[in-house]
């Protein structure tokens, strides 16, 4: 349930009651290893980095209906990575989607998603990502069609359909329900990938999570919806959680695509209990027909 690229980006329990708990982290986890959680939760790693390609460095390819969006390269490098970015620049890119410069960043950038995660969460994924190996990478440009090259759009379409800010918990919700949709919905942003998008690139709410007929690299994603026939009704939290650790389903068959990197880079080094809280999320959605 990984990051759409077709629109650009095991750990202790005290780790994970530090991710999504009002408590801080315990002294035990600095702020670095509390980052790393957190980078392997938001499946950064996936995205940012190139098949072959230096960790994080960026450049890979993220095929759209508006042409090749390029990751771009997250080291701490000072001239081509982020390593010049302070940390507000860092939240507001999150929150805002908005570089540095000020200029708009295409929603192939998840921060319709990111944008609901805690500050501190953010900041703590900027301390993990200053400790890494910089890079010096320049970012790729991207390939787009003529009427896609230009940012200025891109606030009116925020305007439209980014609602920022953090992760409001259902207070009519017990902690693990609320648990799993701060992973699912603001770290993972399981919806980016596995639901369709409209004309102006926007996930179509009233399909989310019902799967996409053009997902990641090109190929279809699933629904993962409880859907008896078309989802996965008939997985238990158990299944998935399992599914979410190793990457094998319930009839034997392995994860492909960019699946195997969400679950290898991201869903693994979760906690079980994260996992199980994501397993019980994503099983309580409304069940719907598709892709």
């Amino acid at each position: 349930m990984g990051q759409r690229p077709s629109w650009v980006w095991p750990a202790a329990v005290p780790a994970a009651i530090a991710l999504l708990g009002p408590a801080p982290a315990p002294a035990a986890d600095g702020p670095v290893e509390r980052g790393e959680y957190l980078f392997r939760a938001a499946l950064c790693a996936v995205c940012h980095t190139a098949e072959e390609g230096e960790f994080l460095a960026g450049g890979r390819p993220l095929p759209s209906p508006f042409g090749t969006f390029y990751t771009p390269n997250i080291t701490p490098h000072e001239e081509h990575g982020i390593g010049a970015w302070s940390d507000e620049d860092f939240v507001r890119a999150l929150r805002e989607g908005v570089s540095p410069a000020g200029e708009h960043y295409y929603p192939s950038f998840p921060y319709t998603s990111y944008t609901r995660l805690r500050r501190e969460d953010m900041i703590a994924i900027k301390r993990y990502l200053d400790t890494v190996e910089p890079v010096a990478q320049p970012s790729r440009e991207h390939e787009l069609s003529w009427y896609a090259g230009w940012r200025l759009p891109l606030a009116g379409w925020k305007w439209w359909y980014l609602e920022p800010g953090p992760f409001e918990p259902d207070p009519d919700r017990d902690e693990q329900w609320n648990r799993g949709a701060y992973l699912a919905e603001a770290a993972g942003h399981c919806a980016e990938c596995h639901s369709p998008r409209g004309w102006f690139g926007a996930v179509r709410e009233e399909r989310r999570y019902a799967g996409a007929a053009e997902g990641p690299e090109g190929e279809p994603t699933p629904n993962i919806t409880p859907h008896p026939e078309d989802g996965i009704g008939d997985w238990t939290v158990k299944m998935l959680s399992f599914y979410l650790e190793v990457g094998m389903d319930p009839d034997g068959d392995f994860a492909g695509s960019l699946m195997a990197p969400v679950i290898d880079d991201g869903t693994a080094h979760l906690s079980a209990e994260d996992r199980e809280a994501l397993a019980t999320y994503i099983l309580s959605l409304p069940p719907r027909e598709g892709p």
